[in-house]
């Protein structure tokens, strides 16, 4: 089943579009499936980047670094 999917497209990706209709004879779309595919096959043996541990303290509190009400008296003795 075929999506529709509408792009904002700013002057120079316009052009560019524009510029590879001309010189392959494709379609906006044609030009826009290879381009989605050509980015996911550079794309899907990358894993996201991660942050180790994250939420894993002996504290039980996972917003340690952000909340500042658990920072309240830290580094005082």
């Amino acid at each position: 089943m075929a999506k529709i999917v509408h792009a904002r497209l700013d002057h120079q990706s316009h052009e560019l579009l524009k510029r590879l209709r001309r010189s392959t004879g494709l379609t906006d779309s044609d030009l826009l499936r290879r381009g989605l595919r050509t980015l996911a096959a550079q794309t899907t043996h990358r894993r996201m980047p991660r942050i180790l541990g994250l939420g894993k303290f002996a504290s039980g509190h996972h917003d340690l670094a952000s909340n500042k009400k658990h920072l309240r008296d830290f580094g005082r003795s």
